[in-house]
């Protein structure tokens, strides 16, 4: 199976799976919405892979409970319930709500009976025979595929083997994908802090950089000079860089200019910068 043009693995597609529909999963609601609902609520904290998967960092802040529930108690609450409680996770921002019009000529017609009809939850129930549709289609939103397999010169080794993965789990970032291209082993795998990565860019690279050459920095930085992205050329209008850092997210090769488009945002500002040979 690929997905970005990305080879992924039946092991990877599992997890991909158990990330996009846990067994339990979280509902976002109000003091007001669990009473209302009796919905069970606890304090247990999301996974790294959750955090990503929902996007927990950009729910409403009026939704102070949260309601873990697995499938079946999910499908035991009357359907009335279920639908406000669907419509409720739309308007309190958490992700993973995708609509039903999406969706129905892959999972059915039934899609619509879950909840209110126009929006559901992933349980994978639905995935038992549409994971190799499912998975790719989610991980390519708004994300172009990556183009490594039409890269000829690879300037090193680090470089080659990240380009064209996908990380094995959320917590992998655009930092750390930069300083691993650039030989420091392990920074691919875990999520890269502004600190260490502000103390590497002091001490390995230089200011200044062309955008043709392998090993100039792309930094972008915003309006306080906080550091927001990060990617690295490997010559001959190619660059190496990791969207996010979500399991979702690959580490990609794309054209200088590809990523600077999909990088523009209000406020931010590039800055280059070269590797010290």
């Amino acid at each position: 199976m690929k997905a970005l043009g990305i080879d992924v693995s039946p092991a990877l597609l599992k997890n991909w799976i158990d990330w996009l529909a846990p067994d339990v999963q979280p509902f976002f609601v109000t003091r007001q919405q669990a009473t209302e609902w009796d919905l069970p609520v606890d304090d247990r904290q999301p996974t790294a892979e959750q955090r990503d998967t929902y996007r927990t960092y950009g729910v409403d802040s009026s939704a102070v409970l949260v309601s873990w529930l697995d499938e079946p108690a999910y499908l035991s609450l009357p359907k009335a319930i279920r639908a406000r409680l669907v419509r409720a996770q739309v308007n309190h921002n958490r992700a993973a709500v995708p609509t039903v019009r999406r969706w129905q000529s892959v999972l059915g017609p039934e899609l619509r009976r879950q909840a209110d009809g126009h929006r559901f939850v992933w349980w994978k129930s639905l995935l038992h025979d549409s994971a190799e549709i499912v998975l790719p289609r989610i991980v390519s939103e708004d994300l172009g595929p990556s183009r490594h397999a039409e890269v000829v010169d690879w300037p090193s080794e680090p470089v080659r083997r990240l380009a064209g993965t996908f990380p094995s789990g959320s917590g992998p970032n655009c930092f750390g994908t930069v300083m691993a291209a650039a030989g420091v082993d392990g920074a691919d795998e875990i999520w890269m802090l502004r600190e260490p990565f502000e103390r590497w860019l002091a001490d390995a690279t230089i200011a200044g950089g062309r955008d043709d050459v392998p090993g100039t920095v792309f930094v972008w930085r915003d309006t306080a000079h906080a550091v927001q992205h990060a990617a690295i050329t490997i010559g001959t209008g190619w660059m190496l860089h990791k969207p996010s850092q979500s399991w979702m997210t690959p580490r990609k090769i794309r054209t200088v200019a590809e990523v600077r488009r999909a990088t523009r945002t209000a406020g931010w500002r590039l800055h280059r910068r070269s590797l010290v040979r």
